[in-house]
């Protein structure tokens, strides 16, 4: 039986709230491991390296979660596609936020040796899996329950929101146990964020278990349109989009995790710089977020999804040069105004992202297709930018050099975007075995 209308925009609302709140925690998760990760595994975990090497050593485990993401887009890809988004985004919040709980209770290497940071990248692993699944799912189920094509972008954005959101808590954990554990925040201190993870993993689940499933995957499931394998099926269909897709996101993941995960190496170990003012410009950077991605994905859906990444790849191509000017004046001023102003070209791609992305895949193969093209990147930019970074800054000992990075991922993201569809405000229901082709020359409805 149909929805009402009233009852149709009460679902969309209670599906973005859900969509938003679970990313959040699962960000959370993920954040809080990567922030840990320059301010403490190195010590704890390889305390015999040198300093530089105990840090790449520490980001290995951290890339870690980056690989299991196209793993965990593929596994959890194909049961969207296969048993919806709803099951499947309770099973992805419950495998991210157990592992990060764990983490938790994973003793030293004073306590263990080695077997420490064993377990940790076992976890990071699990996370990274769980992680690589949750996108897809958040952005499907708010993007499926939009009642018109003329928004899209925006609705799909919220989900997108619980990146600055996860940021921000994650951050403000550590910064609220660095103040309350002081010199203890190396004994025990920076246990109990990934402690309290437990706690948000249970408000997820009860807010995931209480709406339904999408009314394009229960359209999908009333005629019979589930594919047996949706993960070959759309690397067999749409190999080009996966792509695409994939590498249009170099410009947004690599340098984020620059400003916002290597900038606590960069800032504390080359420049001096207190741990806490780095902790409250990334706050306050993800707060800025918080208005900016909702907007940018508004703003996609006036000009252009296409146009409106475009002009973000061009902005933090440039911007990369101008953040490291500012940050090695080692002013604490300029350095704080630096990581704040960093996510802003950060929020243009990642804006209209979701649904740019999301939009290039047919319905039937969409959790598949949309999952594996966002979490490769993972392997390509995401993972691997820290332990570029750290490399590039070893032997150049210049920021300007990670710029130079940061530019040739933004020509990459220009091309990759310069070269997808725009479907926005055009229909996306049609499926590509029927007759008539979607606007825009999409690939997903030229028939096989």
């Amino acid at each position: 039986m149909p929805l009402s209308a009233e009852d149709a925009q009460r679902q969309l609302r209670r599906a973005v709230i859900a969509s938003t709140i679970g990313t959040t925690i699962e960000w959370y998760d993920f954040f809080l491991y990567s922030i840990v990760t320059g301010l403490v595994f190195a010590k704890l975990y390889f305390p015999e390296s040198d300093p530089l090497v105990g840090t790449l050593q520490a980001f290995l485990i951290y890339a870690v979660g980056f690989i299991a993401r196209p793993v965990g887009a593929a596994i959890f890809g194909h049961y969207g596609d296969r048993v919806g988004r709803k099951a499947t985004l309770i099973v992805t919040l419950l495998t991210m936020g157990l592992a990060t709980f764990a983490v938790a209770f994973v003793p030293t290497y004073a306590s263990i040796g080695i077997w420490g940071a064993v377990i940790l990248t076992v976890l990071r692993f699990i996370q990274g899996v769980g992680v690589g699944g949750e996108w897809g799912g958040s952005v499907l189920m708010s993007m499926e329950w939009a009642r018109t094509n003329s928004h899209r972008g925006f609705v799909a954005s919220w989900p997108q929101f619980g990146v600055p959101a996860g940021l921000f808590i994650a951050n403000l954990a550590v910064l609220a146990m660095s103040e309350i554990s002081g010199s203890a925040f190396l004994a025990w201190g920076w246990r109990v964020p990934f402690f309290m993870s437990i706690v948000l993993v249970a408000i997820g689940l009860y807010i995931r278990l209480n709406i339904l499933e999408t009314p394009i995957f229960a359209k999908l499931l009333a005629e019979r349109k589930i594919e047996k394998t949706p993960m070959l099926e759309v690397i067999r269909r749409q190999p080009k989009d996966i792509l695409y897709s994939a590498l249009a996101r170099m410009a947004e993941q690599a340098p984020f995790y620059i400003f916002t995960a290597f900038v606590f190496t960069y800032g504390v170990t080359n420049l001096g710089v207190s741990r806490n003012l780095l902790l409250i410009a990334v706050l306050a950077a993800s707060v800025v977020e918080f208005g900016t991605i909702p907007f940018f994905g508004y703003l996609s859906d006036r000009i252009g999804r296409k146009r409106m990444y475009m002009i973000g790849a061009v902005a933090v191509g440039v911007f990369g040069f101008l953040y490291f000017a500012m940050v090695d004046t080692r002013n604490p001023l300029w350095i704080f105004a630096a990581v704040v102003l960093s996510l802003v070209p950060h929020s243009m791609l990642y804006g209209p992202q979701a649904a740019f992305i999301a939009e290039s895949f047919t319905g039937r193969l969409r959790y598949s297709g949309a999952s594996l093209g966002y979490q490769l990147a993972s392997v390509i930019a995401g993972g691997p930018a820290p332990l570029i970074a750290t490399a590039l800054f070893a032997y150049y000992r210049s920021g300007y050099a990670i710029a130079a990075y940061i530019l040739v991922c933004a020509v990459v993201s220009l091309f990759a975007a310069w070269r997808m569809g725009d479907y926005t405000n055009k229909d996306i229901s049609r499926e590509y075995d029927e007759a008539h082709a979607l606007p825009d020359g999409g690939h997903a409805s030229r028939p096989a």
